[in-house]
């Protein structure tokens, strides 16, 4: 557990899992991964037994890093609520997890070294490029940003991934939960509206922001939900998704600002999946025009293919992101060491096949 602060600056605790390699070194090199959907507050890397949440932090550490994995707000062993897609605190959430993992190593004789290799899955995706801008802004005195290389984002909310959710671009049980968790994760820090009954059709407006609240397992939420949009939204909830307004766009213009505020000067590369049946590949190429104007131009990688079997394009990258980031530690640039096999690089499709 550390200390953090909620969306709204007030003082909070947070969970989250710190790995160290076991070796003689003393000064370690440090990635931190911020991860992607989690419905239940117990799957999450720092309460969870379960070798997917936890195989970023053991990943990495085998590979000679200090991992540092938060859980977020809300999640673990956080109270309350998730903020889902809350950028800046899912930003401050993982800053304060690297600070108390330098206490933390350091009560144990060993340094974490200031430069940070940052990466993160889905959802973690922006929340690697929300702490990447916060590191280069030298909002902590110690910690600064090296290189930083997401996977599969939804970096375009508003312009890419509800269309593809309104539209049936992705797969419909996943378009079904990640629309009510937008609905009603924003509407508890923004007020969207005044009652489920509005966005979501009966049953659901009585049961979906309960199911949502972080204490039910993903299993009982798809039990929970209907297999389409049609049978969840209201013909106002699925308006104020397809022309957002008012809050709603104001809120989206936060999230997807992690790609069109700040310009980063310290080396880029954005994995995403081919045919990705989530976060679909129009989000990574919108990263592209705002963000690195005056600095290295980012790259694309594919890393295989996201399938509901197959719950996440970190599997297959796993390896691959901290030791592009640790090539561009060594050689100073945006390319892996040499003599290393790198994923074809390549510019996504516009639009999700």
């Amino acid at each position: 557990m550390y200390h953090t602060v909620d969306p709204h600056g007030r003082p909070t605790t947070a969970s989250g899992l710190l790995a160290l390699p076991r070796s003689g070194e003393r000064r370690l090199r440090t990635v931190s991964f911020t991860h992607g959907t989690e419905l239940f507050k117990g799957d999450v890397a720092s309460v969870s037994a379960d070798v997917w949440d936890q195989a970023p932090a053991l990943t990495c550490a085998s590979a000679g890093f200090a991992a540092a994995l938060p859980d977020y707000l809300g999640l673990g062993l956080g109270p309350g609520p998730h903020p889902w897609m809350d950028v800046p605190s899912e930003a401050t959430a993982a800053l304060d997890m690297l600070r108390a993992s330098r206490t933390a190593v350091s009560a144990r004789g060993r340094e974490l070294r200031r430069e940070v290799l940052v990466t993160g899955f889905s959802q973690g995706a922006s929340a690697a490029l929300g702490l990447a801008r916060s590191l280069q802004e030298r909002a902590d005195g110690w910690f600064r940003l090296r290189a930083v290389a997401p996977v599969s984002g939804a970096y375009a909310f508003r312009d890419a991934e509800l269309p593809a959710l309104l539209a049936g671009r992705t797969k419909p049980k996943a378009s079904v939960i990640y629309t009510a968790l937008t609905l009603v994760a924003f509407n508890r820090l923004h007020h969207l509206y005044d009652a489920p009954s509005q966005v979501f059709r009966a049953p659901y407006d009585g049961t979906i922001e309960g199911l949502l609240d972080g204490t039910h397992t993903g299993q009982e939420v798809v039990a929970g939900t209907p297999e389409s949009l049609d049978g969840l939204l209201t013909a106002r909830g699925r308006a104020m998704l397809a022309h957002p307004t008012g809050r709603l766009a104001a809120t989206l213009r936060i999230t997807d600002g992690v790609c069109t505020d700040w310009a980063p000067k310290a080396p880029v590369r954005l994995y995403f999946a081919d045919r990705d049946e989530q976060a679909v590949n129009a989000n990574t190429p919108t990263v592209t025009p705002h963000s690195a104007p005056e600095g290295p131009t980012p790259q694309w990688s594919t890393s295989g293919r996201r399938t509901t079997a197959v719950p996440g394009t970190w599997a297959p990258s796993r390896p691959e992101p901290p030791r592009w980031c640790a090539g561009s530690v060594l050689w100073g640039d945006r390319t892996a060491q040499p003599g290393r096999r790198n994923p074809t690089v390549r510019r996504p499709e516009a639009e999700n096949r």
